[in-house]
């Protein structure tokens, strides 16, 4: 049998013009070695699963003319983990190896994953070396935790800030390789996979291994993604609005005790219906769709909807659910509150529309009374 390899590592990027979502990283990298401008110490710093380590590898291989694959290749590269060799001993260890100069090629090219772990004592034994390391020593550290590295060490470094990666931008990567490996895959489907990788393109690509191996290869379908990534789909929140829509408080509590027995929880529910109410609200201008990070099917549905929801009721809605969020955790009886939610909900517009009433009723009695003053 033959060994799986993830996609993770399958698709890792070779060069800078496969890296995801990191323009303004991977120009600023291709100029700096192509101009023989590269800083001998840079400081990589993001979330997860964004590049930081590949970039680190795309820099070592290229600054000496390497090819992806070639023994000279890793006799140059030294990757050392600080979540796990985080002393001072382990530093002075590395600073031993930096004094001899490499055999192949023009640079030695350290990188420290996870360098915000070392102790205060192995920064301070690193300080010297990294401030004027032999010319031909390039040093890479990469954090996800740029706050927890000392400033002498950050003063020394030139920083690279790498992005979350945009969703569309996940959906795309994820599409490219479901073609590559003939894959049928629904947009909805790699939408829903991106929105729940959080901004990283390696759990986008786990989730989506995960997804194939349930699927047996016939397809990463919407609804499967749905059911296994425990993810509410969009068509109960639509169901809600319009049963609001018509002020009937009946459907939208049936509709959240069908959520709740299939798992879900209220919160879950109550932080989605906001998500909805806010991609409504910017649906009703063409400037601001483009703010909402839905797949194109799903964006025509919010416009459709959003032409039959006055601004004003949207705000209202969004205003209870917000104060739902906001008391939940400390609610006793958590269920009764996204229920009063939905129910004043379905009412408030009869409410807004008599306080309009009155309002108007007594501006005509004020009239009435300032011409028989007159």
């Amino acid at each position: 049998m033959e060994n799986f390899v993830v996609s993770a590592r399958k698709y890792r990027p070779t060069g800078f013009d496969e890296v995801v979502g990191q323009e303004h990283i991977t120009t600023t990298l291709k100029n700096a070695i192509d101009n023989n401008k590269l800083a001998q110490a840079l400081l990589f710093c993001g979330p997860r699963g964004v590049g930081k380590t590949t970039c680190a590898r795309i820099v070592a291989r290229l600054i000496n003319g390497f090819e992806e694959r070639t023994e000279n290749n890793s006799l140059n590269i030294f990757e050392l983990d600080a979540a796990s060799n985080n002393s001072v001993e382990d530093i002075r260890n590395l600073i031993d190896q930096v004094r001899y100069p490499p055999q192949f090629g023009k640079f030695k090219v350290y990188i420290i994953d996870e360098v915000h772990m070392l102790s205060n004592a192995a920064f301070n034994a690193f300080l010297k070396t990294l401030e004027e390391p032999p010319s031909y020593a390039i040093f890479i550290l990469a954090t996800t935790e740029k706050h927890k590295v000392i400033p002498t060490i950050l003063s020394r470094c030139q920083i690279f800030d790498f992005n979350r990666i945009q969703i569309s931008d996940i959906a795309n990567h994820l599409k490219k390789i479901a073609q590559h490996e003939g894959i049928p895959a629904e947009d909805e489907a790699l939408h829903l996979i991106s929105q729940k990788a959080d901004g990283a393109l390696r759990d986008a690509l786990s989730i989506f291994d995960l997804m194939v191996t349930y699927s047996s290869g016939k397809g990463v379908m919407f609804k499967n993604v749905l059911s296994n990534l425990h993810i509410l789909d969009y068509d109960y929140y639509f169901q809600v609005i319009d049963a609001l829509l018509s002020q009937n408080h009946t459907q939208p509590l049936l509709v959240l005790d069908e959520i709740l027995r299939k798992g879900f929880d209220g919160h879950n529910f109550i932080v989605g219906l906001s998500e909805h109410l806010r991609n409504l609200l910017v649906s009703q201008d063409a400037r601001t769709v483009q703010l909402m990070e839905v797949p194109d099917s799903v964006k025509k549905k919010y416009i459709q909807q959003a032409q039959t929801c006055p601004p004003s009721l949207l705000l209202t809605w969004l205003n209870i659910a917000n104060q739902c969020d906001i008391h939940y955790k400390g609610s006793k009886n958590q269920r009764l509150s996204v229920e009063l939610a939905l129910m004043k909900m379905a009412h408030v517009g009869s409410v807004l529309k008599s306080d309009q009433l009155s309002l108007a009723n007594g501006l005509a009695d004020a009239a009435g009374l300032k011409k028989k003053l007159v």
